[in-house]
């Protein structure tokens, strides 16, 4: 079988664009390999680990899509995997019986916390490609970037 070079085009465009396009992809593979070892998607350690580092507010599930960047379908499919594991569950609220608050189970929280540990090792070896002044620098690149006016649509991962 004959493998195919890149298109030219490709390799040689460095656009701002593109730069920031190829190094989510890098990063996002990397961390979606990684967190497959642990039975779940990123959206999932995502939805994971906003249950565990804000329990006491009891985020509805329409919240948590919110805050998460989920759209509604998606979040659903993720919390219908998370919970048919045993990773989290859906409880009614006692004033509106239509709504549903995710809350994580002790399953959960400690896959969670291990999954969390491993993508943060991933990470730190991006992150030894830079200086603390380089990391610095980025950090408040992106995050500049991903603030803005405009509404973002589609889900963050």
């Amino acid at each position: 079988m004959e493998v195919q070079q890149p298109i030219a085009a490709c390799v040689e465009k460095w656009d701002f664009n593109w730069l920031l396009h190829r190094a989510a992809q890098r990063v996002g593979s990397a961390f979606a390999e990684e967190i497959a070892k642990f039975g779940i998607s990123l959206r999932g350690q995502l939805v994971l680990q906003a249950l565990a580092s804000d329990e006491e507010s009891a985020r509805t599930q329409l919240k948590l899509g919110a805050m998460l960047g989920l759209d509604k379908t998606t979040l659903m499919s993720e919390l219908d995997k998370l919970e048919r594991t045993g990773l989290i569950m859906r409880v009614p609220d006692p004033k509106d019986r239509r709504v549903r608050t995710p809350v994580i189970t002790d399953k959960g929280r400690e896959l969670q916390k291990e999954a969390g540990d491993a993508l943060a090792d991933v990470e730190r070896s991006f992150r030894t490609r830079f200086t603390h002044q380089e990391m610095a620098v980025l950090r408040k690149a992106l995050g500049e970037l991903a603030e803005g006016e405009s509404p973002v649509h589609g889900s963050c991962i």
